[in-house]
């Protein structure tokens, strides 16, 4: 199983924007931090947003930051938000229906598939951007990114 370029780049924006704290985080600087596509990261930006995973804040000083915190969002979360779909193979996909097998009648492939697309799920919602946060301080470093200032 192979996830698409645009779940690696969400997962990695939500580790940024998790690292930051209640800091507002702009596209620019993911893109930096990266070195990938800021027209990419618009695009997962405003879908993760849509899904609920982050808040933006439009303006001058806007950014975005979590909609909730790094231990209720499962890394499972996050790549439901961005996968069109875990069909593995044609049979599985939505208008399988006109989809002709020969082997269709006695074929148990498709809920073996099935069971694994499930599986590999199951374990990602088993840890959560918290879990992927853990290691703070040499990600920080390695992203250049301050540490957050002391709470008020």
């Amino acid at each position: 199983m192979k996830l698409t370029v645009y779940s690696d780049y969400a997962l990695r924006l939500m580790m940024y924007v998790g690292l930051k704290g209640d800091q507002l985080t702009t596209i620019s600087e993911v893109a930096d931090a990266y070195g990938i596509s800021r027209a990419h990261l618009m695009k997962i930006t405003h879908e993760l947003g849509q899904k609920g995973l982050i808040e933006t804040v439009r303006g001058r000083q806007g950014g975005m930051r979590l909609a909730k915190t790094p231990q209720s969002i499962s890394v499972g979360d996050v790549v439901r938000a961005c996968e069109p779909d875990f069909a593995l193979v044609p049979c599985m996909e939505k208008d399988a229906a006109s989809i002709v097998c020969a082997v269709q009648p006695a074929c148990v492939l498709k809920r073996v598939l099935g069971s694994a697309a499930a599986a590999f799920l199951e374990v990602l919602d088993g840890y959560t951007l918290a879990d992927l946060l853990r290691p703070s301080v040499p990600l920080r470093k390695l992203l250049q990114i301050e540490p957050p200032g002391p709470s008020h």
